[in-house]
């Protein structure tokens, strides 16, 4: 038979626990585990005032931007509506069932202002790359890095030609990019001025690299461990790559510096390639390049290559494929001219009279009267890397390096990290964090489950 709905009746009490409304697997209880904030308020301190009204408890404003990006939530007005309605949002916040949430205005407020002075969004994220080292997902051995390019705030059809075409009463995106002029990782990664500047966010590069319609865009750069592919830095640049290479470099002396881990290779692409990259990573820190070598020896018109000349270390010369020698010097000069050339390349010639009788001229330097070899005064390094890419361990790091672009795009699909909601070089910088940490805690959520041991090492 057919029964009637029960209508609603008022009860005088009710006893509501929302530990028992959350389910044992979800999401954030697994990674409420992994998030420390026992010093969060001693590192704001000096960031609030002794006097006034209590202001809003900044370990709740760290959990819900955890919960924002961790659920993939970009709208801070749609995360405060979220953590008001869902019960594990706010059981994950510690609000219970009468606790207010704060008004999307003063929760903007409060993490655009003491969060990035007091650069806590960085502690943040340092403090689960110590709980994946506590909980034994870092290996230490292996590094790999990469880096991708997220869309800017920033209307693509809108722009001025330079930056003294800015306008005149700046806003605080035009102010950061002042002040990163001089920054090796934006405005002096290159000489070269963008073909566009955009008038709110002028520090994001014009950037058409996807083969798509061109946008404005800042790249974020991961330095990852092999092992279990945790994030051990992030850092922020300009969309160009001599700002990647800056961010390697600052990624790992950082961690170096931070956590005393110091791996023993370091997996990468081509655009890591460069020889003075690799006398970097070979000579000042010791890691072993497993990166294919940036060359553009190679010759289309079918003449004698570089790779195709001898290199003789103890005579320091090379020798052609008929045998001549090619020197720096044929003749003992005296001059102050200084070793090191200024573009790091040095340039071995053959003899013109030799090159004169040679039977292979026409296959070597058939448009010139001797042949000109360059080679790089980092060469030794660049030869370490071509050894290591005829090895396996090289076939097995190149393999892992995808872990990299699988954390990007787990980044854009997942996350929904495509397009930047902040602006300026500190606002990508937040986001970028944010981002970090949330797919750190995430692993951890992932790789141990609750009650657990450690991961051996």
């Amino acid at each position: 038979m057919m029964g009637d709905r029960t209508k609603i009746q008022e009860a005088l009490f009710y006893e509501f626990r929302l530990e028992d409304h959350v389910p044992a697997g979800h999401l954030l209880r697994s990674i409420d585990r992994f998030v420390d904030l026992d010093g969060l308020r001693e590192h704001l301190r000096p960031f609030y005032s002794g006097t006034g009204r209590p202001s809003i408890d900044p370990e709740l404003i760290i959990r819900m931007l955890i919960v924002g990006y961790v659920m993939g939530i970009r709208s801070e007005r749609r995360l405060c509506e979220e953590v008001h309605l869902n019960l594990a949002y706010r059981w994950f916040c510690g609000l219970g069932l009468n606790g207010p949430v704060p008004d999307h205005s003063t929760f903007s407020k409060n993490r655009h202002g003491r969060f990035r002075e007091s650069d806590l969004l960085r502690q943040m994220f340092e403090m689960t790359v110590r709980q994946c080292i506590a909980k034994g997902l870092v290996g230490g051995a292996g590094f790999a890095v990469d880096a991708s390019t997220i869309k800017a705030d920033a209307n693509r059809q809108r722009s001025v030609p330079s930056p003294d075409k800015l306008p005149i009463e700046a806003h605080r995106a035009v102010r950061e990019y002042f002040s990163v002029l001089d920054d090796a990782a934006f405005g002096s990664a290159t000489p070269v001025q963008p073909k566009y500047i955009s008038p709110i966010d002028p520090a994001a590069r014009w950037n058409a690299a996807s083969g798509g319609l061109a946008y404005y865009a800042y790249c974020t750069n991961y330095l990852i461990d092999l092992k279990s592919a945790v994030i051990m830095d992030v850092e922020t640049t300009t969309a160009i790559r001599q700002a990647e290479v800056t961010a390697q470099r600052r990624m790992i002396e950082r961690t170096q510096e931070t956590f005393g881990i110091w791996p023993e290779r370091l997996a990468a692409d081509t655009a890591y390639g460069s020889a003075e990259n690799l006398a970097w990573l070979v000579h000042e820190r010791g890691i072993e390049p497993h990166i294919p070598v940036f060359d553009k020896s190679a010759r289309q018109d079918g003449t004698f290559e570089r790779r195709d000349f001898t290199y003789d270390h103890v005579h320091d010369l090379y020798v052609c494929p008929g045998g001549q020698e090619l020197k720096q010097q044929w003749r003992k000069i005296n001059s102050d001219r200084p070793n090191t050339p200024p573009d790091n390349l040095l340039r071995y010639r053959s003899s013109k009279l030799a090159c004169d009788v040679c039977t292979l001229k026409q296959k070597c330097c058939p448009n010139q009267p001797n042949r000109k070899v360059l080679r790089s005064v980092h060469e030794g390094a660049r030869d370490m890397a071509r050894d290591i890419a005829l090895t396996d361990a090289y076939i097995v790091s190149r393999r892992e390096r995808k872990k990299v672009e699988m954390l990007f795009a787990h980044l854009k699909r997942i996350l929904k990290i495509d397009r930047l909601r902040l602006r300026g070089p500190n606002g990508a910088r937040d986001e970028f964090h944010l981002a970090a940490a949330a797919q750190n805690l995430r692993k951890m959520a992932k790789l141990i489950p609750p009650g657990a041991p450690a991961l051996s090492t």
